[in-house]
C-alpha cells in the first residue's frame, strides 16, 4: 500500500522541485484555476452535439431529458457542489483527482496496448551502432532531466499564455505502482542518479554520474556494450512482462514478488526510483508498421511499462520512446524527445575511452536478478498470454501521405487541424456510411494542473458537408461553403475546449458530484449519454518533422485510434483497430483517408484555380 507521502504525490505531485520553484515552476501560482462552465451553456452545447448523432425520436427524448435536468433542483445542486469544489483553496483543480482515477489509475485493463503511446524516431545518420545511438539519446535525456531537476527549464507557452508545468514532476524518477482499487504514482528523490537498462528480458542498473561526474558518451556506450554481452549470454524469467498484465493481477503479483525475497523488494525500488528505462531490443524493424510495433510494445518481455518514459533502441540502430500516459499527456514528452533528438553532445562528453579502460570495465553496472519461485514463474506465463493475446488483436497501419502537408493546407486558407479532422470524418463516413462519436484531445494546460478536454468533432456542419460530398448534384462552390462552415465550427469547439468550456469534463464533474444514496439524474442514464461519449474515433495530433510514426490503440473495440502528425510537406497517419467481430480494418481506413485527402484538396484547388 502507498504511504501517506505516496498518496499525496498521486493527487498533488508535491515534489520538492515544484515547491522550490525555479523558472519551470515560478509561474504556477499565477495560473488560473480550471473554470466550471455555466450549466445552461454546457447543456445547450451537449444537446447540439447530439443532433448529428441521433434519430429524430431519440433526439427529442434526449433534449427533453436535458431540459428537465437543467431546470431541476438536483441539477442546480450538483452545479453548486461543483462550483464549491472548484472554489476550495486546497483543490488545485476540481477535475484532477476524478480524471486521473477514472481515466488512468482506476483503469484495470493492461496499460499496454490500451494506455501507453509511442514516438518512433527518424533514423540518425550519425549513429551507425545501436549502443552509440542509445548513448547519445541518454545524454540528451540527462541534459533535459538536469533542467527539470534544477528548475532552469523554461516553462512552456502558447503565444503569450503560460502553460502548467505540473506534469514535469512525473517525467523522471517516477513510476506507476499497481494497487487496488486504483494505482498510484510514486515519485522518488532526484538523488537517484541511475538508469535501468533492459536486454533479452533481463534488467541492469548503472549510475550515470559516479563520483559526481556524468559519464561521457563513450563511457555510456561501453557500459551498454558490456550489458548486451552479459544479457545475450544468459536467459532469465521475463519479470518485466508482469507490468503488461491486467492491473489487479499485477497488483497481486507485485506483492508476490516482494514476499518472495528481500532482494526483490530492493530491485523493485531500484527500478521504480531510477531516472528512466532504456530498452535495448534485438528487433530489426524495416517497415513503418514493424517499427511502430517494435517501439510501442516489442515482445513485452523487455520492458517495464509502468515507467513514465522508456527509450527503445533496436539492433539496427532505430529508436523511439514509449510513454505511460497516467500522469503526463503528450505535450511534455514531445518536448522531451524533440530536445533529445536535437541534442549535440559537448566536447567533454565526446572524450573517447581508451581501450585499456574499456578492458577494465571502468564504469560498473549491476544485474538486477529477481528471485522467481514457481508461483512467480506461473504468474509470468499468464501475463505473457494476456500480452500476446492483446497485441495479436491490434491491427496497425501507418500511412505516409506525401501529396501535401501543413504548408499546402495553410495556402488553401484552412486550419491544418480542422482540415485533417474533416478528412477523417469524410473517410469514416464513406467507409461506414454514417457519422459516429469522435473524440479529439484539446489541451487545457493554461489552467493549474490542467490536462485535456474533449472536442466533439462530429457536428451538424461536418455531417452536412460529408453528405454534400456524396451527392454529385451539389456544386463545388456549395461543397466548399459547407466545408468552410464545418472548419469554422470545429475551430470554435476547439477554442472553447482549450478555455475549459467543453462539454464532457463538466458533465463528468456533475456526475461525480452525486452523493452515495442519491438518485442518478435521467440525463446520465439516457442512452445518448453513453453513446455520444463512446469514441468510435479517438484522435489527437502533433506536429513534428522528427518522427516516422506516433500513436496508440483504439479506445473502443468498435472504433479506431487515429494519431496524426501534420508535417510541413506530408501527413503521417497512425491507425489502429481491434481484430474482432466488428470487422474494422486499419488498411481500409488508410485507403479511404488517402482518397478523402486527395478529394478535399482537389475540391479546394478548383476554387483557387478559378480565382486566379
Amino acid at each position: 500500500m502507498p504511504t501517506n507521502t505516496d498518496a499525496e504525490t498521486a493527487k498533488y505531485g508535491t515534489r520538492a522541485a515544484e515547491q522550490n520553484l525555479g523558472k519551470l515552476y515560478a509561474g504556477q501560482s499565477t495560473l488560473p484555476r480550471l473554470p466550471v462552465p455555466s450549466l445552461e451553456m454546457t447543456l445547450a452545447k451537449y444537446a447540439r452535439s447530439l443532433e448529428p448523432l441521433l434519430s429524430a425520436d431519440a433526439l427529442a427524448t434526449s433534449k427533453r431529458v436535458i431540459a428537465e435536468f437543467g431546470q431541476s433542483d438536483q441539477g442546480k445542486e450538483l452545479q453548486r457542489r461543483l462550483e464549491e469544489r472548484a472554489a476550495d483553496p486546497a483543490c488545485a483543480n476540481w477535475l484532477e483527482e476524478w480524471w486521473n482515477d477514472l481515466s488512468y489509475m482506476g483503469y484495470r485493463d493492461p496499460v499496454i496496448p490500451y494506455v501507453s503511446y509511442h514516438y518512433s524516431f527518424n533514423d540518425d545518420p550519425e549513429c551507425t551502432r545501436p549502443n552509440q545511438r542509445a548513448a547519445k539519446i541518454i545524454l540528451g535525456a540527462l541534459s533535459f532531466r538536469k533542467m527539470v531537476v534544477d528548475g532552469s527549464l523554461e516553462p512552456e507557452k502558447i503565444k503569450d499564455a503560460l502553460l502548467c508545468s505540473h506534469s514535469y514532476n512525473f517525467m523522471f524518477n517516477a513510476c506507476r505502482i499497481p494497487d487496488k482499487p486504483s494505482d498510484y504514482c510514486r515519485t522518488m528523490s532526484y538523488s537517484h542518479e541511475t538508469i535501468v537498462v533492459m536486454r533479452n528480458s533481463q534488467l541492469f542498473l548503472f549510475d550515470f554520474a559516479p563520483r559526481g561526474m556524468q559519464l561521457t558518451m563513450d563511457e555510456i556506450e561501453d557500459v551498454l556494450d558490456r550489458i548486451v554481452h552479459v544479457a545475450d549470454s544468459n536467459a532469465a524469467v521475463p519479470v518485466g512482462i508482469l507490468t503488461a498484465d491486467e492491473r489487479d493481477s499485477w497488483t497481486d503479483n507485485r506483492a508476490l514478488l516482494r514476499q518472495a525475497s528481500p532482494d526483490n523488494v530492493r530491485i523493485l525500488d531500484e527500478i521504480e526510483s531510477s531516472a528512466f528505462v532504456v530498452s535495448l531490443e534485438k528487433d530489426l524493424p524495416v517497415t513503418r508498421e514493424e517499427f511502430s510495433h517494435a517501439i510501442w510494445h516489442g515482445n513485452g518481455r523487455n520492458r517495464w511499462f509502468d515507467k513514465p518514459g522508456q527509450f527503445i533502441i533496436t539492433d539496427n540502430s532505430r529508436a523511439g520512446f514509449n510513454g505511460e500516459h497516467s500522469m503526463m499527456d503528450g505535450t511534455p514528452t514531445l518536448r522531451l524527445v524533440e530536445y533529445v533528438l536535437a541534442y549535440k553532445p559537448t566536447a567533454d562528453q565526446l572524450q573517447p575511452v581508451s581501450s585499456a579502460t574499456r578492458q577494465k570495465g571502468a564504469v560498473p553496472f549491476r544485474k538486477l536478478e529477481f528471485v522467481t519461485p514457481p508461483a512467480v514463474v506461473s504468474a509470468v506465463k499468464k501475463a505473457e498470454a494476456v500480452f500476446d493475446s492483446g497485441i495479436a488483436k491490434q491491427h496497425l497501419k501507418v500511412l505516409n501521405f506525401a501529396a501535401y502537408g501543413k504548408e499546402e493546407i495553410k495556402r488553401l486558407g484552412c486550419s491544418p487541424d480542422a482540415f485533417i479532422q474533416m478528412v477523417i470524418q469524410l473517410a469514416y463516413t464513406r467507409l461506414h456510411k454514417t457519422a459516429r462519436p469522435t473524440y479529439e484531445s484539446s489541451m487545457t494546460r493554461k489552467f493549474l494542473h490542467g490536462r485535456t478536454e474533449t472536442c466533439r468533432s462530429v457536428t451538424n456542419e461536418s455531417v452536412a458537408w460529408c453528405r454534400s460530398m456524396a451527392n454529385a448534384s451539389v456544386p463545388t462552390d456549395e461543397r466548399i461553403r459547407l466545408f468552410r462552415q464545418a472548419l469554422a465550427r470545429h475551430t470554435q469547439l476547439t477554442r472553447e475546449a482549450v478555455e475549459g468550456q467543453g462539454v464532457d469534463r463538466h458533465l463528468l464533474g456533475l456526475r461525480m458530484s452525486i452523493r452515495s444514496g442519491e438518485q442518478k439524474p435521467e440525463i446520465f442514464s439516457d442512452p445518448a449519454y453513453e453513446y455520444s461519449s463512446h469514441w468510435y474515433l479517438s484522435t489527437s495530433q502533433i506536429s513534428s518533422e522528427n518522427f516516422t510514426s506516433y500513436g496508440w490503440s483504439e479506445v473502443s473495440p468498435k472504433g479506431y485510434g487515429i494519431a496524426y502528425n501534420i508535417r510541413k510537406e506530408s501527413l503521417l497517419i497512425h491507425i489502429t483497430a481491434m481484430r474482432n467481430e466488428y470487422g474494422l480494418n486499419s488498411d481500409h481506413f488508410a485507403s479511404f483517408f488517402e482518397t478523402a485527402a486527395n478529394d478535399v484538396r482537389h475540391m479546394m484547388q478548383q476554387a483557387a484555380d478559378r480565382h486566379r
